[in-house]
Formats: C-alpha cells, sequence, structure tokens
C-alpha cells in the first residue's frame, strides 16, 4: 500500500471516527479547535477525541478543558494521536497533569483486500450477544484477563445493546460450553468504517485460534454490512495478530488522563 493511499485512509479515519465520531453514552460537542464528549450520567469519564491547535493556542486550549471537565466533576481523556498539532502536544498534556497511559497502535484493514483465511466459515463456538443479561460472560473474561473488575465496559455494552443495537455486535467464543474469549464490532451511522473492540482471550486458551475466529465473524459482518474499512486500536499483543491478517499502521495513539482533583 503506497504512502499515499494511507494519508488518504489516515484521514478518512480522523474525519469519521475522530471529528464526527458520536457515542451513545456521549454528549458530542464541537469547539472550534476541538470535540470534546461530554458524559450523559455522572460520574462517567468524558473525552477529547480530536483538537487542531498550534503552539501559540496549544496550552490555553488545554487549561480550558481542564477548568471545564473540572467544573463538571468528572474525569476526562485527551486521546492524542502522533500526528496532531503542534509536535509536542503530549508533551504539553504530561507537563498540565496529565497521566499518560501506554499507547496503542490504531491500525486499519480495506476490507476490499481482507484474506482468504477470514473469509471462511467460522468452526470455533462463537456466538452472538443479544439480550444484555449475557454479558455476565464478557465481565468475567474482562476481570480475568485485566486482573480487575472493568464495570464501565459492561455499562457501556449493555447501554448500546438497549438503546441502538443496531450500532453493535457482541460476541462471545466458547471452549466446551465455557466463554473462553470475546469481541465486539461497532458500526458508526454514515461511515465507511466499522471499529473492533475488546478482543479477550483467557491465558490458558490463546495460540487456539480463538481470537482470529471472533476477528473472522466481526470482518464478515462488516463486509455483509457495507463497511469499507475496518479499524483497531491495537494493543503491542493484538498488533502482530492483525498485521498477519493484511491491517496496516495509521498512528500511535497514547489516552491521557485528568483525574479530577478531589477536594479542589
Amino acid at each position: 500500500m503506497t504512502l499515499t493511499t494511507i494519508d488518504h485512509l489516515r484521514h478518512l479515519y480522523t474525519d469519521h471516527e475522530r471529528i464526527q465520531a458520536k457515542s451513545p453514552d456521549m454528549h458530542r460537542e464541537a469547539l472550534p479547535n476541538l470535540i470534546r464528549h461530554i458524559p450523559v450520567e455522572a460520574g462517567d469519564c468524558g473525552a477529547v477525541l480530536y483538537s487542531r491547535l498550534d503552539a501559540a493556542d496549544a496550552d490555553a486550549a488545554i487549561r480550558a478543558q481542564i477548568a471545564y471537565f473540572e467544573q463538571l466533576g468528572c474525569d476526562f481523556e485527551w486521546k492524542h494521536y502522533d500526528y496532531d498539532t503542534p509536535p509536542d502536544l503530549k508533551a504539553r498534556l504530561a507537563a498540565h497533569g496529565f497521566e499518560l497511559e501506554e499507547s496503542e497502535t490504531i491500525m486499519a484493514l480495506p476490507l476490499a483486500q481482507a484474506p482468504a483465511a477470514l473469509l471462511q466459515p467460522v468452526t470455533h463456538d462463537v456466538r452472538r450477544i443479544h439480550d444484555p443479561d449475557e454479558l455476565a460472560a464478557i465481565r468475567r473474561i474482562k476481570a480475568e484477563v485485566w486482573g480487575e473488575e472493568r464495570d464501565f465496559v459492561t455499562h457501556f455494552l449493555r447501554l448500546t445493546l438497549t438503546q441502538t443495537p443496531e450500532r453493535i455486535s457482541v460476541y462471545v467464543a466458547y471452549a466446551d460450553k465455557t466463554p473462553v474469549a470475546c469481541g465486539w464490532i461497532f458500526f458508526p451511522t454514515e461511515s465507511p468504517f466499522a471499529s473492533l473492540w475488546g478482543g479477550s482471550t483467557l491465558a490458558q486458551h490463546r495460540k487456539q485460534g480463538f481470537y482470529t475466529a471472533l476477528l473472522a465473524v466481526r470482518v464478515q459482518e462488516a463486509i455483509a454490512r457495507g463497511k469499507q474499512h475496518l479499524t483497531i486500536d491495537a494493543s503491542p499483543m493484538s498488533r502482530p495478530i492483525v498485521e498477519r491478517f493484511g491491517f496496516i499502521r495509521l498512528a500511535e495513539s497514547t489516552p491521557c488522563i485528568w483525574r479530577v482533583r478531589k477536594g479542589q
């Protein structure tokens, strides 16, 4: 794939997955120089998904968002991409007190180029979840994989399955009727992209094809629903897997977290 094609795909990604992105648990606000998302429910985390800043206005914009979310009383994530401006934006966020989490690689797959291995019938026991009450299986998988409860994940999935079920498909893979892996795919409206999330497999069941089976199921659904591209925020563990299937790097992304200062 040429650099021109990658640049075009990155531009499409920025427009649809950052600037125009919407989520059922967030209220989107478009400001002159950034896009922020405000949590619908108290206690949830907000986000800045996109900014267009320069060296002259970056610090003022950062201070303004800190003040805004502090007033709301909620933490927020400023999602930094390595092509954002100014070039030292991530360092400026850190200097203002943001906590920088582990970076992820934004990968994309043009579905017209999906490899044959992902288009074959899936032989693993992979089931789609429709009933929010079945999310307990995902909660257990996530807790074991990450070593902690991640209630915000199942809360988001429950909300989406209840309010906008057409925008998400949630899958669980089973071994001998036991849930061992999970993943979901998000379908934004009016976008050529679908996005992959949540790919997790219990340690004792890795390298047995469950991750690939979940990937194939979601690739095939995205094609059937007319999407042109897939994206994934790939962890260091998942990046080599998806690269093997033709996903290409668009950017490095770092979650920069601001936590409300209690007692102020």
